[in-house]
């Protein structure tokens, strides 16, 4: 009876191991980047991230985490939960949306810059937050 139950919990933890991901999740970019005025006048930046899943296994994205970087300034932070389904070896997209905070742009400036079309350079620095059956992995 111990034998049995000890080559089931074997056979288990072979199956977890094979089918964890063993890669993790690439970024490939950032596109389609736009900024407009919100629903409370604030800037909202607007984007799609694209990544690629190179495991053998299908996943589901549960979260992702971004903190969004204006001229080297922090500005905003995406924090989304979401239940994504990724299939194996596939590329996919998650739309982002974060409100640009105007106190570390300043007020003015960031106004008179936005309505002008003054060029900003944006970073994106993050991680992702994905689940494989049982198995979870965060990617960054």
């Amino acid at each position: 009876m111990n034998r049995r139950i000890n080559l089931l919990a074997t056979f288990f933890l072979f199956l977890t191991y094979a089918c964890a991901p063993k890669e993790d999740i690439e970024f490939k970019g950032i596109r389609n980047v736009e900024v407009r005025l919100g629903n409370n006048n604030s800037p909202e930046l607007l984007a799609q991230a694209f990544f690629y899943n190179p495991n053998t296994v299908g996943m589901t994205l549960k979260e992702i985490h971004v903190d969004v970087l204006v001229n080297g300034k922090s500005s905003a932070e995406v924090r989304q939960k979401m239940k994504l389904k990724i299939s194996p070896r596939s590329d996919f997209m998650v739309p982002l949306e974060a409100t640009l905070s105007l106190k570390e742009l300043g007020l003015v400036d960031a106004i008179k810059n936005l309505l002008g079309g003054k060029k900003y350079e944006i970073q994106y620095i993050g991680f992702v937050r994905v689940h494989a059956w049982h198995y979870r992995k965060s990617s960054g």
